[in-house]
């Protein structure tokens, strides 16, 4: 089986495309995908994330779309033919790029549509006609429902990243979509991972396929060094700043589990000094654009990612990945590292162990089928700014004493002059409360208390003054 992207024999269009962009040799998940899927046979592929599994379904698609190429203004000469499914926004826009650079020199058209936008351009372009749609599921569903997008002449359908739609819990949407689907299709599922869940739902929707796996299920990238380091929630950033300056490393990703607590060490580790950036599923698509595009060109040190919103992220040479906090599945332990170490570089994977984690540990460490060694990590005496500045936390430190003696001078002399005036007070209200006799009404000073009859908690009737005085009688 050949490496060559030459002897491939794709269309002279597709050929210039991938020449231009550089692409000599193949990846093994592309050296044995792209054969089969230029058969039209279904392919279930396992790679580890990073090595190039959109080239090794895009580029069979498109070579098999040449033959519906046509410059017709006609949106119905541009039907919907291949249908590429992606669990979020940023991995379908990133796939949308990929694709869009294979065909730049071809008449097939393509566009990609995800939630967070405003619909109505993503309606535009989908009335115009294209043979290639990349969707996120929810947002592809927005679309059927308002009849912008056909799709009763889909010949091929791509499942990427597979394992983390049915995360998330796409599968009933998935299954809406296919139903929408002919019968009769290709159909090709990509996944870092082999869960059962995956082998159910290729099953249930691929015929016959071909099974690809270019590593080991599961399997985390031999180039990337992993290490697990014991470290309390305190001490999780002085564990991070410590290991950026004595590896001297300028980027990483860090990854946390929840949104809530992205947010929170995004602020606390620029309080720290470094310059980080936030990306979870609250943000708005402008907002996680904006903070990727600032990390690709170098002015974010610190990417800080929950697993939903960083999957499949394709930036190169990021030398780094911590995970603040031990991911719940151990799956995505695997996806969290392939950040770290693409296309054969080197990387870093840092995590960063309590005592609570033990049983996620264990999780991972029978995933990988590796031993797990977690180590100590010793810090310094105290923390320090992401530029090792003594001086500047001895200033901070004086400082805040300093302000604090004036906070107290000041408290002091408040005192002083607002002492409060000494409070006169009567003996007479601070005698103990003494209860008095029960005197006669002065209408019948000469009556006496009736004594109590009948039940106890029966009261006796009491005695009303007469306001008019009885006639007196008259013998007769």
């Amino acid at each position: 089986m050949t490496n060559s992207f030459s002897n491939l024999h794709l269309a002279e269009p597709l050929a210039k495309a991938i020449a231009e962009m550089g692409y000599a040799s193949m990846t093994p998940i592309q050296a044995q995908a792209i054969p089969v899927v230029l058969t039209g046979k279904d392919v279930m592929g396992a790679a580890q994330t990073g090595t190039g599994k959109t080239a090794a379904f895009s580029l069979p698609l498109l070579q098999r779309m040449m033959a519906h190429e046509n410059s017709s203004a006609s949106p119905a000469r541009h039907p919907v033919r291949a249908l590429v499914l992606l669990p979020t926004r940023e991995l379908a826009d990133q796939v949308a790029q990929q694709i869009a650079q294979f065909a730049k020199y071809t008449k097939l058209r393509s566009t990609v549509v995800f939630g967070g936008m405003d619909m109505k351009p993503q309606t535009i372009e989908l009335k115009k006609g294209v043979e290639v749609l990349v969707a996120t599921p929810g947002r592809l569903l927005d679309h059927i429902e308002a009849k912008n997008a056909v799709l009763n002449q889909v010949e091929y359908v791509v499942l990427d990243e597979a394992d983390r739609m049915l995360d998330i819990g796409f599968l009933p949407d998935l299954q809406r979509i296919l139903s929408y689907l002919p019968k009769k299709r290709t159909t090709l599922l990509f996944s870092a991972t082999f869960s059962p869940e995956i082998k159910r739902l290729a099953n249930s929707y691929l015929q016959d396929p071909i099974t690809i796996e270019v590593a080991r299920p599961n399997e985390t990238a031999s180039t990337v060094e992993q290490r697990f380091f014991s470290a309390t929630d305190d001490d999780k950033r002085r564990v991070i700043t410590k290991v950026l300056r004595d590896r001297q490393i300028r980027q990483a990703f860090v990854f946390v589990n929840s949104k809530l607590g992205c947010s929170r060490l995004t602020r606390a580790l620029e309080r720290d000094g470094l310059r980080a950036a936030a990306l979870h599923g609250d943000k708005s698509q402008d907002e996680r654009l904006k903070a990727l595009e600032a990390f690709k060109q170098g002015e974010v040190d610190l990417l800080v990612c929950t697993d939903v919103a960083a999957r499949g992220l394709d930036i190169k040479d990021v030398p780094a990945v911590f995970n603040y906090d031990v991911p719940f599945n151990a799956e995505d332990y695997v996806h969290r590292i392939g950040r770290t170490g693409r296309a054969g570089a080197s990387g870093l994977a840092v995590t960063l162990v309590t005592s609570a984690d033990a049983r996620h540990v264990s999780d991972i460490e029978k995933l990988i089928k590796k031993k797990i060694e977690v180590e100590p990590f010793e810090l310094d005496e105290r923390p320090r700014g992401r530029f090792n500045d003594g001086h500047r936390d001895r200033r901070e430190r004086e400082g805040r004493d300093q302000r604090g003696r004036e906070r107290d001078d000041d408290t002091s002399d408040r005192r002083e002059r607002y002492r409060p005036a000494p409070v006169s007070r009567d003996p007479f209200f601070d005698k103990p409360y003494e209860a008095k006799a029960a005197e006669p009404a002065a209408w019948d000073a000469s009556a006496k208390p009736a004594p109590a009859r009948g039940a106890a908690s029966v009261k006796p009737r009491r005695k009303v003054a007469a306001l008019f005085k009885p006639a007196p009688t008259t013998d007769s």
